[in-house]
């Protein structure tokens, strides 16, 4: 594997953390709020359904990525597999 290809699976493990870590963080705020005001227990009902499986699908996209480097020296580009919706 050489330095540029190390490289790109270094950013995009970057980009899923960061993905993850925005999405804890809504969903922990969210939480905070609800406890003091019911109110936005829809919102973060919402927030849960929408961004988790935006998250799992780029856990699965990047492992998709890695596995095809570590399988053949990465000649062959990921694939994406759609998401049920459900975690």
């Amino acid at each position: 594997m050489t330095r540029e290809e190390l490289q790109a699976i270094h950013e995009k493990y970057r980009e899923v953390k960061h993905d993850i870590n925005n999405t804890l963080a809504v969903v922990m705020a969210l939480s905070e709020l609800a406890q003091r005001n019911p109110a936005h227990y829809e919102k973060l009902a919402k927030a849960v359904l929408t961004r988790g499986p935006d998250v799992v699908q780029k856990l699965q996209d990047f492992q998709t990525m890695l596995s095809a480097k570590l399988k053949d020296g990465g000649s062959t580009p990921p694939t994406s597999h759609p998401t049920s919706g459900v975690f």
